[in-house]
């Protein structure tokens, strides 16, 4: 008679443990949550449950660095839309946002919808659904709260610098003034007190588009834009004594400051390294030699010269984001298409307005043709790929997915032009419908360009018209270099933000894609990248098959991954969760299992019922 010494047995699998080293046919025994045996042909008898992983890729849970679901955690801890890509463990707090101070609201400021809402492109009800989840109010509390949610993934958490400031200094003054040395010393403390709870460090951002939300702030950044070098050089201390990391983005204005925010990383300047984690690397389609500066500057400062530890984080596939009208997080780069995002969701009547206010389009136009046309610098510098800007306004790139006419799903935005210019000068056969017909006749005489017609289409139609385009990586020519470089980590998947804009649940299975057509070999080295080694980066103690870690798995079937590509697999739902529409990913058959902590959360396609039931990860603290 057998005794059952395992809860759970697969067998037959292809294992990629995280270390790099070459995949190894043998069986994973899991009991108690953890990994118990590893070896060939263990006894299936002693098993309690036995899958079969023949012809399957078995490796760590994955882990997303990059992620803003501290939002929805609270209104779902199951987190499903990661869960099913395979992935395990998600970080929160990044780019200086965050709610770990709790809902920080003061009359009528609202910091978390005030500062999420442009940023992180979440519209204003969403956003007070989550604040309403809220019932803590310091850091220690807030990752104490986890032990009570049935959690699926593990989750570790930056402290946000915005909301940081926001918590000492409040709203209106951390974007008014500078800090007393009494509320310096106070942040200090709060970082220290928070380093010692476990938190992986401290988030920062740079990047000049990420405005508030709140009038009459509008036309402000978010507080963390607002501290001096030497308010983060003293902040960073904290993080760098605990051997902490310090997550940023660029100030992409002004490159040599830019530079001197990076130095910070070197040990060689401030006595030991600060582990930096920064946004981001690709090839930019307008830009495509850029990650260069970024790859050189890395090289530079995680040299012997420096003594640095920085890192780049990249995107696992190619950065495609959609539109609603003129909403776009690249649009907030533009001052005229700007004023226009930051009118109220709702407020269909304002931005109208504008769109018809003469001084309006004038500056619409030049931003729209700036760098575009004309003999001039900015256009030179657009044409040796150093744009002043990043946002695409080329037509022929930008295409239809949710159109006011059914007939231009799919098609780019200058087949649609030139055939209304065609239709406009006496060709009616040019329109292939009445509803086309219709459209077309609503139009300006004479449609002149690209921008008269974008300015029509936001007249017309607001935000109900939906369009995309790729930003960056297109054909995913460079990204697998990315991945695979030393100075460069993937992530920068922003799970969770910008619902309805860009979704990269899956870029963790799109870097093994690009991976399995390389080799076996880089198989193993983007699995150690997507687990080991952010883990042992951040200090946490997932991401391995050892014996007696948390098991955590996912099972991938590789034939099913390499038909599969997450352009043809977005959709646009509405989630009863937010009472609201959100781009997600489909990757069915991909991931034919997840377990986190020894359980099966996701098998035969769908989820178990032990998702949900009862807490299976746990608020990760850093070591």
């Amino acid at each position: 008679m057998s005794t059952v010494t395992w809860d759970t047995l697969i067998t037959d699998a292809l294992v990629f443990d995280g270390s790099g080293e070459a995949p190894q046919a043998v069986d994973i025994a899991i009991k108690d949550g953890r990994v118990a045996a590893r070896g060939h042909a263990l006894p299936r008898s002693e098993a309690q449950r036995v899958i079969d992983g023949t012809g399957q890729w078995l490796m760590p849970g994955l882990l997303d660095i990059h992620t803003h679901l501290d939002l929805e955690v609270d209104l779902d801890p199951r987190l499903p839309e990661v869960v099913r890509h395979g992935t395990t463990t998600v970080v929160v707090g990044n780019c200086s946002l965050g709610t770990c101070f709790g809902q920080q609201v003061e009359d009528d400021q609202n910091p978390i919808v005030d500062c999420f809402t442009r940023v992180e492109n979440i519209p204003k009800k969403v956003l007070s659904k989550c604040v309403e989840t809220i019932t803590w109010d310091n850091t220690g509390d807030y990752l104490d709260h986890f032990e009570q949610l049935a959690l699926g993934p593990n989750i570790a958490a930056f402290v946000p610098h915005s909301m940081l400031r926001v918590e000492v200094m409040g709203l209106r003054d951390s974007i008014s003034r500078d800090p007393t040395e009494a509320e310096l010393v106070r942040m200090e403390e709060i970082l220290e007190q928070a380093m010692d709870q476990g938190y992986l460090g401290m988030s920062t951002d740079g990047l000049p588009f990420h405005y508030l939300a709140n009038n009459p702030h509008t036309d402000q950044r978010i507080p963390t834009q607002f501290a001096s070098f030497g308010e983060l050089k003293r902040l960073l201390r904290v993080v760098r004594r605990h051997d902490r990391v310090w997550q940023t983005t660029p100030i992409l204005e002004n490159r040599l400051k830019a530079l001197g925010y990076f130095m910070l990383s070197s040990g060689r300047l401030f006595g030991t390294p600060l582990k930096t984690s920064a946004l981001s690397v690709m090839e930019f389609v307008l830009a495509p030699k850029a990650s260069n500066a970024f790859l050189g500057l890395a090289s530079l400062i995680n040299s012997s010269l420096l003594e640095g530890r920085i890192h780049f984080q990249a995107l696992g596939t190619n950065f495609r984001i959609w539109a609603d009208g003129i909403v776009s997080p690249i649009f907030e780069e533009l001052d005229s298409t700007c004023k226009l995002i930051a009118k109220e969701y709702d407020d269909v009547e304002g931005r109208l307005a504008l769109l018809n206010d003469p001084a309006f389009i004038e500056e619409f136009r030049r931003d729209w043709h700036h760098g575009r046309k004309g003999r001039n610098l900015a256009h030179l510098k657009s044409k040796l790929g150093l744009p002043d800007k990043l946002v695409i306004r080329d037509f022929r790139m930008m295409i239809f997915d949710g159109a006011p006419v059914a007939e231009w799903d799919g098609e780019s935005m200058q087949q649609v032009l030139e055939r209304l210019q065609r239709f406009q000068r006496g060709q009616p056969n040019e329109a292939r419908s009445d509803a086309e017909r219709e459209a077309f006749e609503a139009f300006p005489r004479p449609t002149t360009d690209d921008a008269d017609f974008m300015l029509h289409m936001l007249r017309a139609y607001d935000k109900s018209f939906r369009w995309w385009t790729d930003v960056g990586n297109k054909d995913n020519r460079a990204t697998l270099g990315y991945l695979l470089n030393k100075n460069v980590m993937p992530g920068f998947n922003d799970s969770g933000a910008h619902i309805t804009n860009m979704a990269f649940f899956d870029g963790n299975l799109m870097s093994l894609k690009l991976a399995q057509a390389q080799d076996m070999a880089t198989v193993s080295r983007i699995v150690q990248r997507l687990t080991r080694e952010p883990a042992a980066f951040f200090g946490l103690d997932v991401g391995s098959l050892e014996i007696g870690a948390q098991a955590d798995i996912t099972m991938v079937d590789p034939e099913v991954l390499k038909g599969w590509d997450t352009n043809d697999n977005r959709e646009f739902i509405h989630r009863e969760l937010f009472d609201h529409k959100q781009m997600v990913n489909r990757s069915d058959g991909v991931v034919t299992h997840v377990l986190i902590k020894g359980e099966p959360v996701w098998e035969q396609g769908g989820f178990t019922e032990t998702l949900g039931s009862r807490p299976l990860g746990r608020a990760l603290r850093a070591a």
